[in-house]
């Protein structure tokens, strides 16, 4: 009888290792080449762009609209097509910058998939955007308002930097709840109520219009302090040039919660 060398021994066990092998590459390659032909297959130049200024009734809302997240904010370096699903439709396209550039908060995630707020009408809009070609950077900061109590704090890692009364939305012109988060940050001389100016990414329930901009909620100072601690706004977050000197070194992206605390 013929020995089985130690070689040969298992050789069958081998041959069919590699034939898994060879095959679970296959499959990997297969994979890959889906997903690149999926994103090739999106033509960017169909799809509307999202902005504060658009409304995209397609977006599916954020379904946790007061939950924290981890502080993960993203930024596209190009124009990047929105999902309404991991691998779901494409319905719409966010670009590199609004208000200067555009850093939105993750709120999902998902096996090479991200949630991303939106800053569009209507407000609570969000969309999945697969995750490559973006920067990530982390914000330790939150921002609160509270529209019953009429106020707004400023946290750190969780550890409060301030509290201060503020004006917020009429009863008429609320200032809508939900997370949002802070979309830009502008200096204009020529606004003598508020040269400083944060805009959210969230807009007006009830006006279409703020001087002819979009109705963006934004948060900024007021020259006269009896409006603090009032319900008198048309929807923005009028604050004191102390809060609002702090609020201003908070980095885009940062996460917004706006409840009625």
């Amino acid at each position: 009888m013929r020995k089985v060398r130690a070689d040969e021994r298992g050789g069958g066990s081998i041959g069919a290792l590699a034939v898994l092998l060879v095959l679970g590459a296959v499959a990997v390659v297969g994979i890959l080449g889906n997903r690149k032909h999926a994103e090739a297959a999106v033509d960017l130049s169909t799809l509307t762009g999202t902005s504060t200024q658009m409304t995209i009734p397609s977006a599916p809302l954020d379904p946790d609209p007061f939950a924290l997240t981890d502080g993960l904010v993203v930024h596209p370096r190009a124009q990047t097509a929105l999902y309404s699903a991991p691998d779901g439709d494409a319905f719409a396209k966010i670009g590199p910058t609004q208000f200067g550039p555009t850093w939105l908060p993750v709120v999902e995630q998902s096996d090479g998939w991200l949630r991303v707020l939106l800053p569009s009408k209507p407000n609570r809009s969000t969309g999945w955007v697969r995750d490559e070609g973006l920067d990530r950077a982390s914000s330790a900061y939150l921002i609160r308002v509270h529209t019953a109590s009429r106020t707004i704090e400023l946290f750190e890692h969780g550890k409060s930097l301030g509290s201060w009364k503020a004006g917020v939305g009429a009863q008429q012109t609320p200032t809508p709840p939900g997370r949002t988060f802070l979309l830009g940050s502008i200096i204009d001389n020529k606004r003598s109520a508020s040269p400083i100016v944060l805009p959210l990414g969230a807009h007006s329930p009830t006006l279409d219009t703020f001087g002819g901009g979009p109705g963006t909620v934004a948060i900024h100072g007021w020259p006269r302090p009896d409006v603090f601690g009032a319900a008198i706004s048309a929807g923005c977050v009028r604050v004191p040039k102390v809060a609002l000197a702090k609020l201003q070194k908070v980095p885009l992206g940062t996460l917004v919660l706006i409840d009625s605390k």
